[in-house]
């Protein structure tokens, strides 16, 4: 299978950065040619004339059948947050989980992202109503000690069943999801390191979200959260640490040798006003590889990479008192090729570079908040301006999910009725606070 996308501004995010006008030419899943013009012709021509031609966003860090929950617990105090989450979560059935996914995944597609990693358990659902709908996951199974856990049987163990099992899935790939220091012992923390080596896949967590969590880990360890995780030899390139807001610098340094990535999710974190910033700049400066998550919808409610970026850059600029933090193509890298080398996928996504898998979204320039549109503003406008509205095309490994603004993998209006009598169920019957 042949497929051309032509003359197109093509923001490459390759080691350059180059910005080209012409061709993308993809074989089956790979890209094999950028820039020049192919003459013969193809199985699949796209007419991308002047349209921006892009990698597909990666949201490093969600929980992305929670979709379904959307607006179920919104104002509220965190510890009464999490009592109605909590609440709700324990009488989720595959069912639900399966739209809960296929929901999220259609408002991936349409805001431009084609990977994410997800951090929940039932991940072999997820997994299998995510291949359905055509986009990337790194479904982390999570984590927790046993005596915490509504999962039947120990978390370890099914997260080593599923990974053991879902080894060869086309586009996807599984991990380990540890939940977070407040639930995880030493015991099962360095269990989940050792099961993320044996497997060679990511390990994903929640880390310093908020300064209780902070507080409490210090009054019953000695040592803030990074730091005992790092003693235990926890931390490492295959790592991402979800939120990370509540950091010291000697923390961030320790981050940076051991060559992790952070997924902040900025958006979240104020939303559930939790405080603390996630000092973005120092972390760029130690080594620490920076990417950016949503979180699910309970928290932040929208899966648009484009807002998140935007907030991200307003958030670090504001709270710093200067523009010039976190430019333009800082934010861009952060959401292509710095997401993808989060999930251990920085040689095969996160650019548009021949060898590489055809993970490309086209933005239509025909809108006027993308006017107007010349190399030189490109970029700013891709961050500044651009939104969810503005993708028309979507293709993630070669294959074409949303064609012209309609989604081609699933039944988008059936999964998005089903989601009510969903909602109904699970959260309708409950007090918007539980005590």
């Amino acid at each position: 299978m042949l497929t051309v996308i032509r003359d197109a501004w093509i923001v490459t995010q390759d080691a350059s950065r180059k910005v080209i006008r012409g061709d993308v030419t993809i074989e089956n899943e790979r890209i094999i040619s950028v820039g020049p013009k192919f003459s013969g012709s193809a199985d699949v021509e796209i007419d991308a004339s002047g349209d921006i031609v892009m990698p597909g966003l990666v949201n490093a860090h969600t929980h992305v059948s929670m979709s379904v929950m959307k607006g179920a617990a919104d104002d509220l105090r965190f510890p009464d947050f999490l009592d109605r989450v909590f609440s709700i979560d324990s009488d989720r059935t595959d069912d639900d989980i399966t739209i809960g996914t296929k929901l999220g995944c259609a408002e991936m597609i349409r805001s431009g992202t084609t990977t994410f990693m997800d951090l929940y358990y039932s991940e072999d659902v997820i997994s299998k109503a995510t291949e359905e709908t055509g986009i990337r996951g790194i479904f982390c199974w999570c984590v927790l000690d046993d005596e915490f856990t509504t999962q039947k049987g120990s978390p370890l163990d099914n997260c080593r069943r599923f990974c053991e099992s879902h080894k060869k899935l086309r586009k996807g790939r599984p991990g380990v999801g540890l939940q977070g220091v407040y639930v995880c012992s030493e015991e099962t923390c360095v269990n989940a390191k050792r099961l993320s080596d044996e497997m060679d896949v990511p390990l994903h967590l929640h880390l310093s979200e908020t300064r209780k969590e902070v507080n409490d880990h210090k009054r019953k360890t000695g040592k803030r959260p990074a730091e005992w995780l790092s003693d235990l030899g926890v931390l490492s390139s295959r790592t991402t640490a979800a939120h990370s807001a509540w950091l010291t610098m000697n923390e961030v340094r320790l981050m940076g040798r051991a060559g992790m990535s952070i997924a902040s999710c900025p958006v979240s974190n104020m939303k559930l006003a939790t405080g603390g910033i996630a000092p973005i700049p120092e972390m760029l400066q130690n080594g620490v590889n920076v990417s950016l998550g949503t979180d699910g919808s309970t928290t932040n409610n929208s899966l648009d990479m484009f807002a998140e970026m935007k907030t991200l850059g307003l958030l670090q600029k504001s709270g710093r008192w200067d523009p010039t933090i976190t430019p333009a193509q800082t934010l861009l890298d952060i959401v292509t090729i710095n997401g993808a080398r989060a999930i251990g996928m920085e040689k095969e996504i996160g650019s548009i570079e021949p060898g590489k898998y055809a993970d490309i979204i086209i933005l239509d320039r025909g809108s006027p908040n993308l006017r107007p549109l010349l190399p030189e503003n490109m970029i700013s406008n891709i961050v500044y301006s651009a939104s969810s509205s503005n993708v028309k095309t979507v293709m993630c490994q070669g294959d074409i999910v949303m064609s012209d603004r309609k989604i081609t993998t699933m039944d988008e209006r059936k999964v998005m009725d089903a989601s009510e009598d969903i909602w109904t169920k699970l959260c309708g019957t409950r007090p918007p606070s539980v005590k």
